[in-house]
């Protein structure tokens, strides 16, 4: 078997609306169309993948620091990411430098899910 690459991330989220809040309007994710599922949820483009939102949720999730579980989102401009985030009012960790030079900048959504933004 030949894995060709990430096809979506998947979130289970409690709060389905304030999760569209936060990518659609907040992070300004483009909303892509969804089949006809027998449950709430919503799709946004990343790039040439997609961002799966399925609404149910109940338990809490295990929020950790930014090295336990998250995942990670290219920029074109690490700057231009954090004046976005800065003009948002969303709160972050960084920028900060990875020991091989690579910027990073952390935020959570309204779940507690972390995120990763780096170039």
């Amino acid at each position: 078997m030949k894995i060709k690459e990430i096809n979506h991330i998947a979130l289970f989220v409690k709060d389905l609306e304030a999760s569209k809040e936060f990518y659609g309007n907040v992070l300004e994710l483009p909303e892509v169309a969804r089949p006809a599922f027998d449950f709430e949820g919503a799709w946004y483009a990343l790039g040439t993948h997609t961002l799966h939102l399925i609404a149910g949720r109940t338990d809490d999730i295990i929020v950790g620091g930014t090295r336990r579980n998250h995942f990670a989102l290219e920029v074109e401009d690490i700057e231009e990411c954090e004046a976005f985030l800065k003009a948002k009012k969303i709160p972050m960790v960084g920028p900060k430098m990875r020991p091989d030079g690579v910027p990073q900048i952390f935020i959570q959504d309204p779940d507690g899910y972390w995120m990763e933004f780096t170039y």
